[in-house]
């Protein structure tokens, strides 16, 4: 974070451009995001010494009324927030945005902050020779301003007929994505009535989860003016299609892409990376798709990634490789399915990247590919490859996580004991729900 504030004529042509107010947002463990306002003349406050903010927004719970406190976390003390001025953006109609992180008053980082987790993460990939960059997807529904359906007379799954249903909408989406820099490379309809998925340009993990919390607000935004809300639930209603918030990545030495050698595959170090991912995703299942409602969606059939393996193109595997050559713009990649938009974009990138490069240092195996939909396999053909589904009861996934030495590695105890917290909580309070009282009450959790 650039300590140099930003000069008046900065200001000044910020003004000039109808900037009045510049919101910052912060992503807390249950995956909600915060956020906090200024005059455009307070920015350089906003950016240092920051803002106040109560240690209690690390335990907000989905609900609207919980906080799940913790030993460390409670009523007691204050952390400040700080905007990144080098990540600022101009969203539109007299408003800025810039991402933002948690320090302490005497200005070192809050370990608990999503943001610094991320960038520690990153750092330690840099140390280790090994550039790292990620490209979001993001499935969302389109729901009635009070989270009811929406009426659609004509729909086809990934059909123009929702685009032209929509396109106000859509157009507004692009022409603000642009304005703010969001480099957008789809826009489509998706399986679900209703549901849309954005892919974004790959870029560096923080640069990349930035970019994902400005997309939202600006789909957010954009439904509001035409009438409608986002739904960003793992499963909005639980006879429909979930939404998944899929992340790809790539990694690169000086020597080398992991994910591309000459033949279009994987080099030894790629293996490894993948190796160490697919090891770890019973641990980090509670930071990719933890929440109340996630099990809705983990399910097989549903392309969402149930079963831990992994294939080529393989839709129905938790990791699936895109191999490298004339069709793939940025050579091969990584996609993990799995991740849904209950999650802290952060610490999930965070968790995805520390797993692979825990892969690398014990230069794990990877196990053999799944070249079919792992559903078909025979429960030996599916023992003997190691290939198991992820849980869906959330105690189980809660468990995982508490327990898991190498996450608390990867990310901290400060970040894994909030996510524990929030997610207990959300067990304790609502377990008892059927199905569709989960969706029900939780379809808006997440919405901006």
């Amino acid at each position: 974070m650039p300590a140099t504030p930003l000069a008046a004529a900065a200001i000044a042509q910020l003004e000039a451009e109808g900037v009045d107010t510049v919101i910052g947002t912060v992503v807390n463990p249950a995956g909600l995001t915060q956020a906090k306002t200024v005059p455009i003349r307070r920015t350089n406050t906003f950016a240092k010494p920051g803002l106040g903010a109560s240690p209690s927004w690390h335990a907000f719970a989905i609900d609207q009324s919980g906080i799940a406190f913790t030993d460390d976390v409670g009523v007691v003390g204050d952390q400040r927030l700080r905007i990144d001025l080098s990540a600022l953006r101009i969203v539109g109609e007299g408003l800025a945005w810039a991402p933002a992180s948690f320090f302490y008053q005497d200005g070192t980082p809050v370990p608990a902050c999503s943001r610094g987790t991320l960038r520690r993460v990153e750092t330690a990939l840099t140390e280790a020779g090994i550039d790292a960059v990620i490209g979001h997807e993001l499935e969302f529904l389109l729901v009635a301003p009070d989270g009811s359906r929406l009426p659609s007379i004509m729909w086809a799954q990934y059909g123009l007929a929702g685009v032209l249903e929509h396109e106000a909408f859509v157009r507004d989406v692009i022409s603000t994505a642009t304005t703010a820099g969001v480099t957008i490379e789809q826009f489509h309809p998706e399986y679900g009535v209703n549901q849309f998925e954005i892919s974004l340009a790959p870029l560096p993990p923080l640069a990349a989860a930035d970019q994902l919390v400005l997309t939202k607000i600006i789909i957010s935004r954009a439904a509001r003016r035409h009438g409608m809300r986002v739904s960003l639930s793992p499963a909005p209603f639980a006879d429909g299609v979930g939404s998944g918030a899929h992340q790809h990545f790539s990694l690169t030495t000086p020597e080398e892409r992991l994910f591309s050698d000459d033949a279009g595959g994987m080099t030894t170090v790629g293996e490894a990376a993948v190796a160490g991912v697919l090891s770890g995703l019973h641990q980090a299942q509670g930071i990719l798709c933890g929440s109340i409602v996630s099990g809705l969606r983990m399910l097989p059939g549903n392309w969402a990634g149930a079963y831990v393996c992994w294939g080529t193109e393989n839709r129905e595997a938790a990791v699936r490789f895109i191999r490298g050559g004339t069709g793939s713009q940025y050579g091969g990649n990584i996609e993990v399915k799995v991740i849904d938009p209950s999650a802290n974009p952060y610490l999930a990138s965070a968790a995805i990247l520390g797993l692979a490069l825990e892969g690398i240092r014990r230069r794990a195996v990877l196990p053999p590919e799944t070249t079919i939909d792992p559903a078909k396999l025979s429960d030996a053909d599916r023992a003997n490859a190691g290939t198991t589904l992820l849980p869906e009861a959330q105690a189980d996934v809660i468990a995982a996580l508490d327990d898991s030495a190498l996450m608390r590695e990867i990310l901290g105890d400060a970040v894994v004991d909030l996510v524990v917290s929030v997610r207990r909580m959300e067990h304790d309070r609502y377990a008892d729900l059927s199905p569709e009282q989960l969706a029900d009450k939780f379809r808006m959790a997440w919405s901006l």
